[in-house]
């Protein structure tokens, strides 16, 4: 029998699971080959040592000065669903004034939550029917109010308020805080260093070293353990982007909850006239504009 989570805890991570996740047509936009900074990766650096100089010297990318009306992510997620992990592949394409499009695609759900998403899974998504889903005007809302605050103070009150700082819970609120911006949202540079600074305030937050998440890109890893669960996260050593959230359960047995790649994310014009998006795909089949 699985283990339930506390009530609250369910609670906050509800919005970002639903969040969700798409496809896999485009590929990544490349970020950069170079190695991470030295300054970031040399040993004997606490976590938020590594967290606050990666905030001082994260580079810009084409995106951070491209404007548009549209916020495009591209997202992949497997998460927890009672007794079974979902897996989803979300393209979106959300307007200022809160309308936009969704395109999925679900591979069959896993029994069990004990899995642990692979590389090969991937390829699932191609194969499944996509489904694209209209949201009128008012009805697709940021995860936080546009634009989120650039000072860590100011954001991390945003994200979790500080009358729970001193709940066991805290940490890993402000953690999916961070996730939950990141995969609904369009972060540039200067607020991509604040969610950083507000990283490196988390109690107890450690450094696991450089690795590569299952869509074969290096970052920087770092953990949260809180709540009888355990947050990793994969950042990029250069630009300060997430590429790679996972959460896990720690008792009383080692469950996944979600696990999240963030493929793209960009400022565009008009979703019909970008190369992201020649055509709506329905569960149907193509339609031409």
């Amino acid at each position: 029998m699985s283990r339930l989570l506390p009530r609250r805890t369910l609670l906050l991570a509800g919005g970002l699971l639903l969040a969700g996740c798409t496809t896999n047509p485009t590929p990544t936009p490349p970020t950069t080959t170079a190695r991470p900074s030295v300054a970031v990766t040399a040993p004997g650096l606490t976590a938020p040592q590594r967290l606050v100089r990666l905030a001082d010297t994260i580079d810009t990318v084409p995106a951070d000065t491209t404007t548009g009306p549209y916020t495009y992510l591209h997202t992949q997620t497997w998460a927890r669903a009672t007794d079974r992990i979902t897996r989803t592949d979300l393209r979106r394409w959300r307007h200022t004034d809160g309308s936009g499009r969704d395109t999925t695609r679900r591979p069959p759900d896993l029994p069990g939550l004990h899995h642990q998403p692979r590389a090969v899974e991937r390829n699932l998504f191609t194969d499944a029917n996509p489904t694209t889903t209209r949201h009128p005007a008012g009805t697709l809302q940021a995860y936080r109010p546009e634009p989120p605050p650039t000072d860590p103070a100011a954001l991390a009150a945003l994200l979790a308020p500080r009358e729970l700082a001193t709940e066991p819970a805290y940490p890993r609120i402000l953690a999916h805080g961070i996730i939950g911006l990141a995969t609904h949202q369009y972060l540039n540079r200067d607020q991509r260093a604040a969610c950083l600074r507000v990283l490196a305030g988390i109690p107890d937050i450690t450094y696991q070293g450089t690795t590569r998440d299952i869509a074969a890109r290096p970052g920087l890893t770092f953990t949260i353990t809180a709540d009888q669960t355990t947050t990793t996260l994969t950042i990029d050593a250069h630009t300060g982007e997430l590429l790679t959230a996972h959460e896990q359960t720690t008792a009383p047995q080692p469950e996944l909850f979600s696990h999240t790649l963030i493929l793209d994310r960009r400022r565009i014009g008009n979703p019909d006239d970008n190369a992201l998006f020649p055509t709506e795909i329905t569960a149907h089949g193509p339609q031409q504009h």
